[in-house]
């Protein structure tokens, strides 16, 4: 194909990509492609500022941040400079600073968003940034309220945005390995599954401390419930301390959603329920239910439980022929061979990302749609949030994952959203 005739065909294509190669487009000076990608983070807490802004700062252009904290800003512009004068080996300069996200969201030189806020913004500034015309990277829980999570799909295929959610372990190639043997039929049909996470969230009870003037308090409430400030939510910058938001119901999931967004993902993806999950829900009775249990249609039954003394987080199948579990520090398989069993080409074979954060950046290249989506990140979180709530009513809920809703529950049904605190809404 001549150039003349292969540049008419890209200007008929050009529409359905935000981000095009210079050499493409005929500029004379060839950049790769990952540098023609301008990001912005909202967000500057532990999260934001020691994992995701160093590795996307080394990926793209990580240009402007947005918190309530000026210190927190302060400290992410430091770091996310200094990488990439690092990983360009030339001084970098002209990152900005924002108190506003909406600010942020107004600049028509960022493609996308990375979303590292409290799970309690996650569905309002998704929404908005998707309106925006920014495609979105959001933290993992992906939502904090399965009706917050339907607006965010909801909201990702109007805008026709391309949405990657944190659950990183799916680019791992340990979890993803566990998950072929599970689909394949390696240990044979599953039976059980065991999910070994820490506990649900309690309601907020901290007292009050006079907020910091670096920290502007109704920019962190936002859409959740005012409460009064507490260094827990907040806690000082030089503490070096990831924030305990997460461990209470009015702004997190507590290690459920937390950690279940990671370990209960593993057990979804391993399942093929990227579209559904489980349909019962029951509470421990001490009699025939020991711990919270979960059935899926197909029969096979999953617990929340610690099935490994001093393992932590992790996620156990139980077979006909055999078992895996699995972790971010162990794949243990019963029988031995299977931890190194190669996965052959006619065989099963899931989505491989190596890099979760590089797959984002792909996907927003080639408007394909990346390893964690939209619809994975609700159905995992949807999972996470109804466990909570079997804990909170303390009786059994039958869900019915097509209609999204419980069977026979009003009250369960009412508590698939949050309350919205204005101006702020999930309108999309």
């Amino acid at each position: 194909m001549d150039r003349r005739n292969f540049l008419k065909k890209s200007t008929l294509t050009a529409a359905a990509f935000t981000i095009l190669p210079r050499n493409v487009l005929g500029g004379t000076n060839f950049t790769a492609p990952s540098d023609q990608i301008s990001l912005g983070i909202i967000g500057c807490g532990a999260q934001g500022r020691w994992t995701l802004a160093p590795e996307f700062a080394r990926r793209a252009n990580l240009v402007a941040a947005s918190d309530c904290d000026s210190i927190r800003l302060q400290a992410m512009q430091e770091i996310v400079e200094g990488e990439t004068t690092k990983e360009r080996g030339k001084a970098y300069k002209g990152f900005k600073q924002y108190a506003d996200y909406r600010e942020l969201l107004n600049r028509k030189d960022i493609d996308g968003v990375i979303i590292a806020t409290p799970d309690h913004w996650h569905a309002v500034q998704t929404i908005e940034a998707c309106r925006a015309g920014k495609d979105v990277y959001v933290e993992k829980p992906m939502s904090h309220s399965i009706e917050e999570g339907r607006a965010m799909a909801n909201a990702v295929g109007r805008y026709n945005r391309v949405l990657q959610v944190g659950n990183m372990q799916r680019s791992w190639r340990n979890f993803r390995h566990a998950c072929e043997l599970v689909r394949n039929g390696y240990i044979g049909d599953i039976k059980e599954i065991k999910v070994s996470i820490g506990p649900p969230p309690v309601p907020y009870d901290l007292p009050g401390q006079p907020v910091p003037k670096h920290v502007n308090w109704e920019r962190w409430i936002g859409p959740g419930p005012m409460n009064p400030y507490n260094e827990e939510l907040l806690p000082p910058i030089e503490k070096r301390l990831f924030p305990n938001w997460r461990n209470y119901k009015e702004y997190g999931g507590g290690m459920i959603t937390d950690w279940g967004a990671h370990m209960f993902d593993i057990a979804q993806w391993a399942m093929g329920m990227d579209d559904s999950g489980p349909v019962e829900f029951i509470p421990a009775d001490g009699k025939d239910f020991k711990v919270l249990t979960m059935f899926y249609a197909n029969g096979v039954k999953m617990t929340h439980e610690q099935f490994r003394k001093d393992d932590g987080n992790a996620v156990r199948f139980i077979g006909e022929n055999g078992i895996i579990d699995i972790s971010r520090s162990f794949l243990d398989t019963i029988p031995g061979k299977l931890q190194n069993h190669e996965i052959g080409e006619t065989e099963i074979r899931l989505y491989r990302s190596n890099d979760h954060y590089s797959d984002f950046l792909n996907a927003m290249k080639t408007r394909k749609q990346p390893l964690s989506t939209v619809e994975v990140g609700h159905r995992t979180t949807s999972l996470c949030l109804i466990v909570n709530l079997c804990y909170e009513l303390n009786r059994k809920l039958t869900w019915n994952p097509e209609k999204e809703e419980f069977t026979g529950d009003q009250e369960a049904n009412k508590l698939r959203g949050n309350p919205i605190r204005s101006p702020y809404s999930l309108n999309i």
